[in-house]
């Protein structure tokens, strides 16, 4: 474990490798867990107001649910989360032609309808993090009754964890962050002897 101020970064985002293989796995992060995707309330809020604009590309079902029950639902363990059908797929997820599931929210964000791009817990996935008022704790935490293809392609590719999740981690703790967790890599890297 290494700290860049208040963030607690395990070292398993620096030793393993990791490059979704949506080939492999066709999108399952989107239908296996125990619960939804964690949210924030103010993303449950966005969620709440985008869902005229993503209602036609999402399931009958998830329809039913989201007009019934609401945008997002609570857990006991991660307190607010993106309800599922019949605990399965996410309400926001839908199938593509290849039967690949994709995120509607997403997609409304690639065609230029909103400028939020899916939850922050789904674009971090394998990183979870785990917030509390004095530390945020960064954990890999990959399911590997899915992601073993994004295992094996990370290690083909040689991209650690925290390289393969640039853009979310920006997104979530700023460019200086990140900037400082390449530092802090080199670092661990030169100290066990390894290369990034």
């Amino acid at each position: 474990m290494v700290a860049i101020e208040d963030i607690l970064i395990s070292d398993e985002i620096f030793d393993n490798k990791f490059v979704c293989d949506l080939n492999r796995c066709k999108g399952a992060c989107c239908e296996v867990g125990d619960c939804g995707a964690p949210i924030t309330m103010e993303e449950a809020n966005i969620i709440e107001d985008l869902y005229p604009i993503i209602k036609n590309d999402l399931l009958p079902r998830a329809r039913k649910i989201i007009e019934a029950e609401g945008a997002y639902t609570f857990d006991e363990e991660h307190d607010i989360v993106t309800p599922t059908i019949d605990e399965g797929i996410c309400v926001y997820g839908y199938y593509d032609e290849q039967g690949f599931i994709k995120c509607a929210i997403e997609k409304a964000y690639y065609e230029g309808k909103t400028d939020y791009k899916k939850p922050i817990s789904c674009h971090l996935f394998p990183i979870r993090v785990v917030e509390n008022e004095n530390f945020h704790a960064l954990n890999y935490e990959p399911n590997m009754s899915i992601c073993s293809p994004a295992c094996s392609l990370g290690e083909k590719l040689q991209v650690p964890v925290y390289q393969f999740l640039k853009e979310p981690l920006i997104r979530k703790y700023g460019e200086d962050f990140y900037e400082d967790l390449e530092l802090t890599a080199e670092e661990y890297f030169k100290n066990k002897g390894k290369k990034a």
